[in-house]
């Protein structure tokens, strides 16, 4: 045996022992509904969104029920750039309005969600597991509200109200298409969901995709909720990651500041999508190969958890 072969056979040996050591967490998750929120750049690099849905298919073939939520903040920018849109900001939120909206729906709706769709059935091809495109426009997925936001002046200290334009929050999740999918008896789907919600007038909305996901993960009663983002994780006041916090400590961390910035809102989601029904929310490093699977296959998990 030459060392190429030797080698090969000690790789070969090393995955049938991490597959064995992962049998336990394989059994935890079987048939359970895990809803991935994946945003981010990487969202635009070919390579990463081929690994992503690699290993989407994987956990459908392992038995999970995975039910992917997206976001595109970076793809509706570059659009509303090339189409000479300029956009607005109010405290770091876009504002929304008429042709701004439409760019959205079109870019996540269209462009970012068929694509992550067909990820998925390539990736899946052989097995004939399918991802799926969908909106929160179909059948009456989601519904929503004009989003409010107050802001304070900083000379007289009074609050005014802020408008967002064309930005919504969820009010009410009908998960009847999403649970037939995933429970069909006779085909593979994983369904691939763009936040974008009506509200009771008729007006579309864009919707923020982390509290999209937390919604949808909620009305599922997700096993778990995965917040894909480009941080390993909720950071302690050393820098080191948390691997597990309670309700509590999350809301301690934001109160004393340890959280701050864009964690605070994925932190506010984590905690809303557990209220709602959710086992767990685990925010971790999107970014890196395989985080997925090593969160939930693994002993140690790849990011912080957080429960009730």
């Amino acid at each position: 045996m030459d060392e190429n072969e030797r080698q090969s056979e000690e790789r070969g040996w090393a995955t049938a022992k991490t597959l064995a050591e992962a049998l336990p967490y394989i059994q935890i998750y079987d048939r359970e509904t895990v809803v991935i929120k994946y945003g981010g750049h990487a969202m635009g690099e070919t390579a990463v969104a081929k690994q992503f849905a690699a290993d989407v298919v994987l956990l459908k073939l392992m038995g999970v029920n995975p039910v992917v939520v997206h976001g595109g903040g970076p793809q509706i920018s570059a659009m509303l750039d090339k189409a000479g849109v300029k956009s607005s900001f109010v405290d770091g939120l876009r504002v929304t309005d008429k042709d701004t909206m439409a760019v959205a729906e079109m870019v996540l709706s269209g462009a970012v969600n068929k694509e992550i769709a067909h990820w998925i059935s390539v990736a899946g091809k052989e097995a004939d597991v399918r991802g799926i495109g969908l909106s929160g426009k179909d059948a009456g997925l989601l519904t929503v509200e004009k989003t409010t936001r107050t802001k304070r002046d900083p000379d007289s200290l009074i609050e005014h109200e802020v408008d967002l334009g064309f930005v919504g929050e969820p009010t009410k999740v009908d998960p009847k298409l999403i649970a037939g999918l995933i429970a069909s008896e006779t085909d593979d789907w994983v369904p691939v969901i763009a936040p974008i919600g009506v509200a009771e007038d008729g007006q579309t909305y864009n919707v923020n995709a982390d509290t999209v996901a937390g919604a949808v993960a909620g009305s599922l009663n997700a096993k778990r909720m995965l917040l894909l983002t480009d941080v390993k994780g909720v950071l302690d006041k050393n820098g080191d990651i948390i691997r597990q916090m309670t309700l509590e400590q999350a809301q301690a961390l934001i109160d004393d500041g340890t959280a701050s910035g864009g964690m605070i809102p994925k932190l506010e989601t984590a905690m809303a999508a557990v209220r709602a029904g959710v086992e767990a929310v685990v925010i971790l490093d999107g970014r890196r190969p395989h985080a997925m699977l090593v969160e939930l296959f693994t002993e140690y998990g790849a990011g912080t958890l957080v429960k009730a």
